[in-house]
């Protein structure tokens, strides 16, 4: 089985690349972020008519998450238990959306940005992180042997070659200590960052902003993740960035991470193909 999440930067904008890279990539289950598109605007024909069932969350414009499966969806979950919610007052927003999906239960996650260091959004950021290890040790607890893939934007780099040049980044959020410090912490809670082991930095990406040729001149973060609890850790067989989606008019800011499992019943799958390089 093939799991694969990708921040896509608008689903409606990005239809047609999204359906040409689900015809080339034979992945199982996608994840997905930033649809920004509300439930009755997604295009969810994109999915259906490649036979995947597919589940939506959106509010607005804004934010938005989505899994699309071929097997099987079930159990479709919105938000986790303690999720905070973010303004004046409070509203809970489109960023956590999870199903059983052949067997596995998928999370698509898109983690708030935080903006700048000291805004009431960085603040709402490390709260949304601390909830989100809370209700991933509770569920761990348990159920020790719970198959769990916490996946997608996760708006942090948590290592210094995980950013093109740390330098850039002083005073500037995704690399701070804190956010560094929220993103351990789910790893030591037990969710294994399981592509990594594949796709080794430095100089690995997952995002390349749009702003001064970014992408063609490495200025990359790596900030998309999945992270796989102890019994599904066990299964990964490979994984790769599928750098080449950022190429080309039209595309993301953002690159699908694909990891591959061992197969439903047991079967052995291949390992997806890395492109990193």
């Amino acid at each position: 089985m093939r799991i694969a999440t990708w921040n896509v930067n608008s689903a409606r904008a990005r239809a047609e690349r999204i359906g040409a890279w689900l015809d080339r990539s034979n992945v199982d289950v996608l994840a997905i972020q930033e649809t920004k598109a509300r439930d009755d605007q997604f295009p969810a024909t994109i999915f259906t008519d490649r036979g995947y069932e597919v589940a939506h969350h959106g509010l607005s414009q804004w934010n938005g998450v989505a899994i699309a499966s071929r097997v099987g969806l079930a159990d479709v979950q919105i938000g986790f238990p303690g999720q905070p919610g973010y303004g004046d007052p409070e509203e809970p927003e489109a960023r956590a959306i999870a199903a059983t999906c052949g067997g596995v239960q998928v999370w698509s996650l898109y983690v708030p940005n935080g903006r700048e260091v000291g805004h009431d959004h960085y603040a709402y950021k490390l709260r949304w992180l601390e909830a989100l290890r809370d209700a991933g040790t509770a569920r761990l607890a348990a159920d020790p042997d719970a198959q769990i893939a916490y996946v997608g934007d996760f708006n942090v780099a948590p290592e210094d070659h995980d950013v093109w040049d740390m330098a850039a980044f002083e005073g500037a959020t995704h690399v701070t200590e804190p956010e560094r410090a929220a993103f351990t912490a789910l790893t030591e809670a037990g969710f294994e960052d399981v592509a990594r082991h594949y796709t080794p930095g430095p100089g690995v990406y997952t995002y390349w902003d749009y702003k001064g040729l970014s992408f063609p001149k490495r200025k990359g973060m790596r900030i998309d993740f999945v992270l796989a609890s102890p019994a599904l850790r066990d299964r990964v067989s490979g994984a790769g960035i599928d750098r080449e989606e950022r190429k080309g008019k039209g595309a993301s800011d953002h690159a699908p991470v694909i990891v591959g499992l061992d197969g439903v019943d047991g079967e052995p799958v291949a390992k997806p193909k890395e492109t990193t390089k």
